[in-house]
């Protein structure tokens, strides 16, 4: 079964911010929340968007300072992410009558348990691999990375930062070199700008120490976990970590996968964590 993308629309965040995004299928409303150097045509959003929209209707939008939104005339803050998603939030429980589903993969996963935190309203939350260093089983990101990358970032030089960004996740250089020969390159790079906010999110949680006690304790959404059988033991370490302090939160590990989503293994879990299987 196909279903139809929606033409772009647009809300406006509190902070004043244009967020673009589409909606696609019918059924409860999901927000997708995109990790580093993510939007919605070549993210998750992508990825998912057909299988999920069979049960679902699929809200994707690009953050702020990616494909269609617009930068922000603020500077970047959790805050100034948290309204953005907050503001498609709304947009989606206008249209559909109730509190949307949420689904954040990678550093997108972070924000939106932090909303969650927050006590932002969310009807139940999906979770793929938020990357925290939780644990001495690989080594801490440094606490300067982001303001290392801000820096190439100003100097114009973006691919350099996405260079660096891809050897902190753990890609193989040969595999960074080969990638900085093809088209996806200058995709990468026209939204380089972005990786500071993303590993500023994350930066506190990758320090190879344990999450503070209670830390997710005010996540009231029924919260699930995924975590890639296949992914190194730092990141399955933390997300049974993150699984076991949230108060309503269960662990699913996918066979097989990585930290790439992909929709075969992916979208049962959803669904039916979402109840709509």
């Amino acid at each position: 079964m196909t279903t139809t993308t929606s033409p772009t629309q647009y809300v406006t965040s509190a902070n004043g911010t244009r967020i673009a995004y589409d909606t696609n299928g019918s059924g409860p409303a999901v927000v997708i929340v995109e990790g580093a150097l993510c939007h919605r045509a070549m993210g998750v959003a992508k990825t998912l968007r057909e299988s999920l929209g069979t049960k679902l209707t699929v809200y994707a939008y690009d953050r702020r300072g990616r494909g269609e939104s617009e930068a922000g005339t603020t500077p970047w803050s959790v805050d100034r992410e948290v309204e953005d998603l907050v503001a498609v939030l709304d947009a989606a429980t206008a249209a559909s009558g109730a509190t949307p589903y949420v689904v954040g993969a990678s550093s997108g996963g972070t924000l939106a348990l932090e909303a969650a935190r927050r006590g932002i309203a969310i009807e139940r939350l999906a979770i793929y691999e938020t990357p925290c260093i939780l644990d001495d089983s690989h080594p801490a990101n440094s606490p300067g990375l982001p303001a290392e990358t801000q820096a190439l970032v100003d100097d114009d030089r973006r691919g350099d930062a996405v260079k660096l960004f891809m050897r902190t996740v753990g890609a193989p250089r040969a595999m960074v070199t080969v990638m900085s020969w093809t088209p996806v390159w200058k995709q990468l790079k026209a939204v380089a700008h972005t990786l500071p906010y993303d590993l500023s999110l994350c930066s506190d949680l990758q320090q190879g120490r344990p999450l503070p006690t209670g830390y997710y304790s005010e996540v009231k959404p029924e919260t699930v976990v995924i975590a890639g059988g296949k992914s190194p033991a730092y990141m399955r370490n933390a997300q049974a970590a993150v699984a076991a302090q949230l108060p309503h939160g269960r662990l699913v590990t996918l066979p097989g996968q990585t930290h790439m989503v992909k929709a075969k293994p992916t979208t049962p879990a959803l669904l039916d964590h979402f109840g709509v299987a």
